[in-house]
């Protein structure tokens, strides 16, 4: 049984792993050995996972972390050549990745990033959708669809416009250079970077922190600055 040993039907099936204590819960992208590549798949379930959350009525928090040795790789385009349409209702793959990221942006709680090794492409843009993020000082980050001859989708451009400003976004997306830790930190895009034996602690402890605080303000807040 796919839900066995999961509350109250936790969502999460082959990609993705959720668990809820009631004020936190935690989204696990689970393709390790893909480095967590973003198929079809993962995008439609983690677009159920943030329609789940939104039913948890004391839920505040949620961690959305890689399992293995890097956040995400990014789209993973060997399964798009292969998948139909997309299981999240859009009308292609590509459909996919922006009712992902919509429903992340969108879900009730406060979303915070853990972030490590590799943070590339379509992760980059998952990492956007989420509210805060805290990387290991080690991350790396990189935007490489123009390289590849595609534009950067998903809404992905407005969430970087949002969060780091046009210019160095459209040299970001442009060069498709490499950036760390510490550039992403100085861009506004990190809300603090730290050691990578400190991430599961720091992460633990902002998630404390917004969670112990009254859930209707909290909430809130998340919704006025985003429709700013």
């Amino acid at each position: 049984d796919d839900l066995a040993g999961r509350r109250d039907g936790e969502p999460g099936n082959e990609t993705i792993t959720v668990t809820c204590d009631g004020r936190r819960a935690t989204l696990t992208l689970d393709r390790p050995d893909r480095l967590n590549a973003l198929s079809n798949q993962l995008m439609a379930e983690v677009a159920d996972a943030a329609a789940w959350f939104d039913h948890q009525p004391d839920l505040r928090v949620v961690v959305v972390r890689g399992e293995g040795r890097a956040f995400s790789a990014g789209f993973d385009l060997t399964a798009f050549s292969d998948e139909g349409p997309s299981p999240a209702g859009g009308r292609v793959p590509a459909d996919t990745g922006r009712l992902m990221a919509d429903a992340l942006e969108q879900t009730s709680p406060v979303l915070i990033a853990r972030l490590h090794g590799h943070v590339v492409g379509g992760g980059l843009v998952l990492a956007a959708a989420c509210d805060l993020r805290i990387a290991t000082d080690e991350a790396s980050f990189s935007i490489p669809e123009v390289d590849l001859g595609i534009p950067l989708a998903w809404g992905g451009i407005p969430r970087l416009v949002r969060e780091i400003g046009p210019a160095l976004t459209k040299e970001l997306v442009m060069t498709c250079r490499p950036f760390d830790a510490q550039e992403a930190l100085a861009a506004g895009f990190l809300n603090r970077i730290v050691p990578a034996a400190d991430l599961d602690s720091a992460v633990n402890e902002l998630a404390e922190e917004v969670a112990s605080r009254p859930r209707t303000a909290v909430l809130a807040t998340k919704r006025h600055v985003n429709a700013v």
